[in-house]
């Protein structure tokens, strides 16, 4: 069975039917830049055209935010419009594309996809998966049970949003060398054990697929560190699965 997943990120909107047996994508993806600013409506806009592109109906559709989303709603909107804090944001999209909409956090759904298809897959310790991008996004996993909206790239770091210094939009509006960059991300990925000792970080992102560039560098975190298996496609593959119905994360391979 297939569904559709959308991936709202703060510099694009990228989406594509997906293969449910397998966690792949069923075409290759489609991706639009996201609207600045970026509003609900400009917003929902863009996440149209990306199911326009496929000529998608009927199937469930699943979409993804970079923000702490609770029943559909929308809470924080640190990377987009402030307009959407507070805002049943499930609800609008689903008129626009006139079909219903399971919207959960960008990063949970990234998570929920390397637990089930990709390198968290029959890990039954906590894990957290962290996704490098616009910012930072977070799924914590324990015993294989998401905490939602966890969000630790807002965590504070020598007096900073961790994401301000660390995310991958930070390396590059810096021209951060990627050793540089790298003594930032481990910087965070110690504080952030500190909090929680993991016995795995996966790291997504777009960033992922640079993993050997940056990751050989991170020293002094005890915990394994892994790149995301699924790669920028964990958040598309997340959402389908999410549309689809609950999501039990499997603690190994029954």
């Amino acid at each position: 069975m297939d569904a559709f997943g959308v991936d709202i990120g703060g510099s694009g909107i990228k989406g594509a039917p997906v293969d449910l047996t397998k966690g792949t994508l069923a075409e290759e993806r489609h991706k639009v830049l996201t609207p600045h600013p970026a509003t609900p409506d400009a917003v929902a806009d863009r996440v149209k055209e990306v199911l326009d592109h496929f000529g998608w109906s009927g199937g469930p559709v699943g979409a993804t935010f970079p923000g702490v989303v609770v029943g559909g709603t929308t809470r924080t909107a640190a990377n987009v419009d402030k307009g959407w804090i507070g805002l049943d944001a499930a609800a609008l999209l689903g008129e626009r594309i006139g079909a219903p909409v399971t919207l959960l956090n960008d990063a949970d759904a990234a998570g929920i996809a390397e637990m089930t298809f990709g390198a968290g897959r029959g890990r039954t310790g906590t894990v957290i998966v962290l996704t490098f991008g616009t910012g930072i996004g977070s799924a914590v996993f324990t015993g294989g049970r998401l905490v939602p909206n966890t969000e630790l790239g807002h965590l504070e770091l020598n007096g900073h949003d961790a994401e301000t210094r660390a995310s991958s939009r930070a390396k590059d509006d810096g021209d951060l060398s990627w050793p540089r960059w790298a003594r930032r991300v481990q910087k965070y990925l110690r504080h952030v054990e500190s909090l929680f000792s993991p016995e795995l970080f996966v790291i997504g992102g777009g960033v992922s697929r640079k993993a050997d560039k940056f990751l050989p560098l991170i020293e002094g975190v005890n915990a394994e560190i892994v790149p995301a298996l699924l790669e920028n496609d964990a958040g598309i593959v997340g959402a389908a699965m999410a549309a689809s119905g609950p999501v039990p994360v499997p603690a190994g391979d029954a």
